[in-house]
């Protein structure tokens, strides 16, 4: 039985009045500071630190609610961690467009209460530039979308315009943070790897020590460890080409190097220092510096004909579950289980996909990927009034009770429990721990 138990809960209205005006279009959440950004129809954003839904007071007194003004492409959290022991500092990244170029601005939690514009980034390559009061600029096109992604350390930053995807490493600069990680100190900022990608991308995740493309009919998986530290020199891999640092390299210390084999995913825990400018002669062992593609199985759609024909699927968004486990939803709103392993330095990475059972169109999908609990809970949304609810012990369980042979096709059960019926219909989902969900209504 499952007990359910929901409420509304009221937000502070940010310090400009202009965006309070404004409905809510998408959530993001960051569990180790309970910090909860939200993007509003006009562009523009909100940020709340220390944010408790579940406490009396979801937003303490003392804390300041920050607007960040439009127009905004993209945003995300990003943790900073440069030793073992010291607790992460939060940053909160925002892209947008500037004179057709792309324009970034970083925020930093300074304590418990506030985030504090980033004044300070100083930028290892001439292709990024730092302009004091407005942020840092990408000396690229912006274009029509633009997506971002970030885990510890590091943050991916995909352009539709150009269908490339840039690898940062963020680092902070020593000046004017505290020993416990916050403050408003300065960071660096360093370009690690350029994918040129010959397909489209549809969504992006960097998570685990991996960043994933969701493309048309399946994802494509690099190891970052790799990827940043990786040996230049050419490479095929597939459809996409793949620049990475160079040393004495024309053209602003770029070697292209095409892409066509694995890369090793295991990550070094503060992997910033890890990241380096090298020039090493490539190899044509194609399994060095590459990545691995794995491809869902499309839809099939009954004809006139004796024969089937298969949809084409786009992979829309990508969620973490644990150190080897995504979830995948696709463009039909089916949802697909990859996992992926590789047994060490220098080895391939493999991967399998395998499809969920159909228990509605799903619309959005969240989890908390917390690698202490026993077991993450996936939230689930159609779309109108109606949240789900599984874990990743279920899919664990369904995987076990599946016929050797049909393994790879299907599998045969999956619990999904539907907690909450909405009145309002859903905009967003985020999960906030294994047991509470926040709903954003339209």
């Amino acid at each position: 039985m499952v007990v359910v138990q929901g409420f509304k809960v009221p937000l502070p209205h940010p310090s400009s009045l202009t965006s309070s005006h404004h409905p809510h279009t998408s959530i993001l959440f960051e569990p180790s500071s309970l910090s909860l950004a939200l993007t509003h129809t006009d562009s523009s954003l909100s940020l709340y630190p220390s944010f408790s839904p579940l406490s009396p007071s979801p937003s303490p007194p003392h804390t300041q609610t920050l607007n960040i003004p439009s127009p905004s492409s993209s945003s995300t959290f990003l943790l900073l961690q440069q030793h073992p022991s010291a607790a992460p500092a939060v940053i909160f990244l925002v892209s947008s467009p500037y004179r057709s170029r792309i324009l970034l601005r970083l925020y930093r939690l300074r304590d418990p209460s506030s985030f504090e514009r980033v004044t300070r980034v100083l930028c290892l390559h001439k292709d990024l530039c730092f302009q004091p009061g407005l942020g840092v600029i990408l000396d690229a096109k912006h274009g029509a979308a633009v997506r971002l992604a970030a885990s510890v350390n590091y943050f991916a930053l995909h352009a539709l315009s150009s269908n490339k995807v840039w690898v940062f490493a963020v680092k902070d600069d020593g000046g004017g943070g505290n020993d416990d990680g916050s403050g408003s100190g300065g960071v660096r900022l360093m370009r690690c790897a350029v994918i040129e990608c010959a397909r489209p991308v549809f969504s992006l995740s960097v998570a685990f020590g991996f960043l994933i493309l969701g493309e048309e009919n399946g994802v494509r998986v690099f190891g970052l460890r790799r990827l940043v530290k990786g040996k230049s020199g050419n490479k095929r891999v597939g459809n996409s080409k793949q620049l990475r640092n160079g040393v004495g390299v024309r053209g602003g210390g770029l070697e292209v190097a095409n892409c066509n084999g694995d890369l090793e995913g295991k990550m070094e825990r503060h992997g910033v220092a890890a990241v380096k400018q090298t020039h090493v002669k490539s190899k044509l062992d194609d399994r060095d510096g590459g990545s691995c593609f794995v491809v869902l199985k499309g839809n099939e759609v009954n004809t006139n004909s004796v024969t089937k024909v298969s949809m084409s699927i786009k992979a829309i968004s990508i969620q973490a579950v644990s150190q080897r486990m995504f979830l995948i939803l696709d463009s039909h709103g089916d949802l697909h289980l990859l996992s992926l392993s590789n047994s060490g330095v220098g080895v391939d990475i493999t991967g399998n996909v395998r499809p969920l059972p159909r228990t509605m169109k799903v619309k959005s999908i969240s989890v908390l990927p917390d690698l202490s609990a026993m077991s993450q809970t996936i939230w689930i949304s159609d779309g109108y009034h109606s949240v789900h609810m599984f874990t990743a012990m279920d899919i664990e369980n369904a995987l076990n009770e599946v016929d050797g042979n049909d393994c790879n096709e299907k599998l045969l059960r999956l619990p999904v429990v539907r907690v909450l019926f909405s009145s309002e219909k859903i905009q967003d989902i985020i999960s906030l721990s294994a047991n509470s969900v926040l709903i954003l209504g339209q």
